[in-house]
């Protein structure tokens, strides 16, 4: 279960999100509470100087007033709106390059390079093929596996056709559209280090390219260090010889700010940053870009989007299950690294940004990275982190984190961390951003799926003065007959057609790794033993003592 959450819980109004999957079971909050306005900020934390963009502190106080002067050029807030609600359709789009989704000319090879692993199997070919189904890929497509197993074309269409499913409103000709779609997906067993293997790929492309404009996309579902390897060799010898070659890199993008930048340093031999596309899934889901949609086409709550009328932000990550299967890789990282350094810091960019001057990709990821520039360092004093542990539940007895047999068992991996950070800027100056994630956390009941909720408070009618809160809702489910698309769609579909504002910037996820890397190396120099909770409950007390700090009380455990 996915569920978002932000919840606004002023005397005068609440809102929140909310969105669940069923298969996932994790849930997710981003919750805002607001008091009345805070004093001016008397100082600000300026890093400037180690920040690659200017202007990262914006000193003001209180709200910004503007003369009115008829030549001026319209507020950025004005041309944002008008760039959300103008937005053009995928097959009306052509990205920068020049791109037509409806150029009869060009085509698009897709390479999934691990196609025999899970993320391939049960993420990314149906991904595509939703895009497909949705006529949303360009007339000529092809989709290729590159692996080391070896398999031929037929077992590939026979593995990937057990994940794919069609749409909740176009089911009659699905069989169809699937036997289609399954004819355009082929395979290459190779080395991911044999230039060779790759110049064996880069004919097998171009024979189904047929002499047509070819642009390329690589989507590396695969090991960080096979990375670079892979990047050199497709680089070489099957990288696009008129049209654009494109990279999808998914996390983890190192696992601090050394790794992260030589594996930047790495790629970066062989590509340009514009053809990276460093991809967070859940800067795809549906209520994530709704966020920004939210705030700067509804013109009364941008006003309200600072800490004078903020009290606090909680961005909440909580899964009712544990590593079961991914121990081992688990264990090299823990749930800062696998959770709150990307998703959770990547929401609260989003969230915290400035008004971009545009809706291009470069104006938000520049908002982003200066909030991220902006944040306060973390103290270990404002972290708590934990490890689930053994717990009997009736005739049930569920497992603790190192009675799994790839993990060791000492080890201080955290599975829970919950954190408090500060934004050093005039907009967010002294408001705590609580951050939460867990696995084993205690079960959640069903969420009403993907929804936004605006509390209000009314007059009870009557003679009398009694007053009572109502919920202004928008149920999705409710609203909207359409299946909402899987995140993977969008971002494949955004990196196809060159839209990057979705996709993490090399300085942005310097900026972000500068921010935990020190935390990370004091946890595991001083080796803090991690709080041990039971697999199934709400987390280490010491979690809600740190929320208690700040005179608030964790969001989610209003929704039991």
């Amino acid at each position: 279960m996915a569920t978002y959450s932000s919840t606004h819980c002023s005397p005068y109004y609440s809102s929140s999100f909310r969105s669940s999957t069923s298969q996932n079971r994790h849930a997710q909050f981003v919750n805002v509470s607001s008091i009345p306005k805070h004093p001016p900020p008397k100082s600000f934390s300026q890093q400037v100087q180690t920040c690659p963009i200017s202007n990262v502190v914006r000193m003001q106080e209180g709200p910004v007033t503007t003369k009115l002067n008829p030549i001026r050029e319209e507020p950025p807030i004005e041309k944002l709106k008008e760039g959300l609600l103008s937005a053009a359709c995928p097959q009306e789009r052509i990205d920068g390059s020049g791109f037509d989704f409806q150029n009869s000319e060009s085509t698009v090879s897709i390479t999934v390079v691990g196609a025999s692993g899970d993320l391939a199997k049960k993420k990314i070919f149906p991904a595509l093929f939703a895009l497909y189904y949705e006529d949303c890929l360009p007339k000529h497509f092809t989709a290729y596996g590159y692996a080391r197993s070896k398999m031929t074309d037929v077992e590939l269409r026979n593995m990937v056709s057990k994940t794919l499913s069609c749409r909740i409103d176009k089911r009659e000709n699905c069989s169809e559209k699937m036997e289609e779609f399954l004819k355009r997906c082929f395979y290459h067993s190779g080395q991911y280090d044999r230039l060779q293997d790759f110049a064996e790929l880069d004919k097998k492309l171009g024979e189904q390219e047929a002499g047509r404009v070819s642009n390329r996309l690589f989507y590396l579902s695969i090991p960080p260090n096979v990375f670079i390897d892979v990047v050199g060799c497709a680089s070489f010898s099957a990288s696009s010889a008129n049209g654009w070659t494109r990279v999808i890199v998914e996390k983890p993008f190192g696992c601090d700010s050394e790794s992260s930048a030589a594996l930047t340093r790495g790629l970066k031999q062989y590509l340009n940053e514009d053809q990276i596309f460093r991809i967070d899934h859940y800067l795809g889901k549906e209520l994530v870009e709704n966020l920004s949609v939210l705030r700067f086409s509804n013109l009364v709550f941008e006003p309200l989007w600072s800490r004078q009328y903020i009290r606090n932000v909680q961005i909440i990550f909580s899964e009712d299950f544990g590593t079961e299967g991914r121990g081992g890789y688990f264990d090299q990282y823990g749930i800062i690294r696998d959770i709150m350094q990307n998703h959770l810091l990547q929401i609260l960019a989003l969230f915290a940004m400035e008004t971009p001057v545009s809706c291009d990709g470069k104006d938000i990821r520049n908002e982003k990275v200066k909030v991220l520039c902006s944040m306060r360092p973390i103290q270990l004093d404002n972290v708590v982190i934990g490890q689930y542990k053994r717990h009997t539940k009736g005739s049930i007895t569920y497992p603790g984190y190192t009675d799994d047999k790839t993990v060791s068992k000492d080890s201080l991996t955290p599975t829970f961390a919950a954190a408090a950070l500060f934004i050093d800027n005039a907009r967010w100056d002294g408001v705590p951003f609580l951050m939460k994630a867990g696995k084993a956390l205690h079960t959640k009941r069903t969420e009403p799926g993907e929804a936004i909720y605006l509390k209000i408070n009314n007059k009870v009618p009557g003679l009398g003065m009694r007053l009572d809160q109502s919920m202004l809702n928008l149920h999705y489910a409710a609203r909207y007959s359409k299946e909402i698309p899987d995140a993977y769609e969008r971002l494949l579909l955004d990196a196809m057609e060159g839209e990057r504002r979705l996709f993490i910037r090399s300085d942005e996820l310097d900026a972000a790794w500068a921010l935990f890397t020190p935390l990370l190396k004091e946890l595991e120099e001083k080796k803090i033993i991690p709080e041990y909770y039971p697999y199934g409950s709400r987390g280490p007390i010491g979690a809600h003592y740190l929320a208690a700090g700040y005179n608030v009380r964790w969001g989610d455990l209003g929704l039991e």
